[in-house]
C-alpha cells in the first residue's frame, strides 16, 4: 500500500482530496503548510508528494529543494500543484527537481491518474533470468537499475523519479527516436489528455545539465527537430 502526503493551505481541499485516496486504498497522511509537511516526511517517509507551491510558512519550492538536497528524501516523487498557470511557475518547479505539475482547478481523477503514473515501476528483471540486465553501460555513463542511480565518470548523479525513468528508457532503445507525445506513454503512462509535452522537455533540459560535458550542445541525449528525442550511444564513448 502506498503512503502519500498531501500539503496544501487550503483545509477543504486537503479534506477532500484525503477522503478520495483513502477511499482508493492509499495511506494518506496531510499537512497545511511546508513546517508541518517536513516535520510528517522526517517521521514516516511518504513513497509521493502532492504539494502546493503557495503556502504560509515554507512554499513548496523552497520545501523541494530542502527534500532534494537530502539523500534520504532526494528520490521521493514530487508532483505540484498550484493556482497559477504561468509557465514561469511550471519551470521553477521541474528545474528544482519536480516530477509533475497540475494546476488548480483540477479534476481528482487526473490527480489520480497522475500519482498512480508517478508511483508505477517497471518490473526489474529477476537476478535468476538476467544478472547482466541490471546494469546499463554506455561510454563514462552507467545506470543501475536496482538502485536507481546513475553514475557518470565515475561521479554519482542525483536523478529524480521522471529523469531516471527517462533516461533508463532512451538508454533502454539507443538511437531510436521518441516524439514527446510517445515518451509521456510509455515512460509515465500518460496518455495525451493528461500531460502536456513541456514535462518532456524540461525532463529532458535537467537530465543535460547533469550528463552532458556542454548542455548546449549535447552528445548523449539528442535532438531531431519536429520529431524527438533519442540517446546517442556512440557518442557517449
Amino acid at each position: 500500500m502506498s503512503r502519500i502526503l498531501l500539503v496544501d493551505d487550503e483545509q477543504d481541499l486537503v479534506w477532500a482530496l484525503k477522503k478520495h485516496f483513502d477511499g482508493q486504498g492509499f495511506e494518506t497522511d496531510t499537512a497545511l503548510d511546508g513546517v508541518e509537511a517536513l516535520s510528517l516526511i522526517n517521521l514516516r517517509r511518504p513513497d509521493l508528494i502532492v504539494l502546493d507551491i503557495l503556502m504560509p510558512c515554507l512554499d513548496g519550492l523552497t520545501l523541494c529543494r530542502k527534500l532534494r538536497h537530502d539523500e534520504h528524501t532526494a528520490d521521493i516523487p514530487i508532483l505540484f500543484l498550484t493556482t497559477r498557470d504561468t509557465v514561469e511557475e511550471r519551470i521553477d518547479g521541474l528545474r528544482i527537481g519536480g516530477d509533475d505539475y497540475l494546476t488548480k482547478p483540477f479534476d481528482v481523477r487526473e490527480l489520480e491518474a497522475r500519482v498512480q503514473a508517478l508511483l508505477r515501476r517497471t518490473p526489474q528483471p529477476t537476478r535468476k533470468a538476467a544478472a547482466s540486465l541490471d546494469v546499463l553501460r554506455c561510454g563514462p555513463l552507467t545506470v543501475d537499475l536496482q538502485k536507481r542511480q546513475a553514475i557518470i565518470n565515475e561521479n554519482t548523479v542525483q536523478l529524480t523519479v521522471a529523469e531516471f525513468d527517462l533516461l533508463r528508457f532512451l538508454m533502454g532503445h539507443p538511437g531510436q527516436v521518441f516524439s514527446s507525445e510517445e515518451l509521456l506513454q510509455k515512460v509515465w503512462g500518460y496518455t495525451s489528455a493528461t500531460a502536456d509535452t513541456g514535462l518532456v522537455r524540461w525532463h529532458v533540459k535537467n537530465l543535460r545539465a547533469k550528463l552532458e560535458v556542454d548542455p548546449l550542445r549535447p552528445a548523449i541525449i539528442r535532438t531531431i527537430p519536429r520529431q524527438g528525442y533519442f540517446f546517442a550511444d556512440s557518442a557517449a564513448a
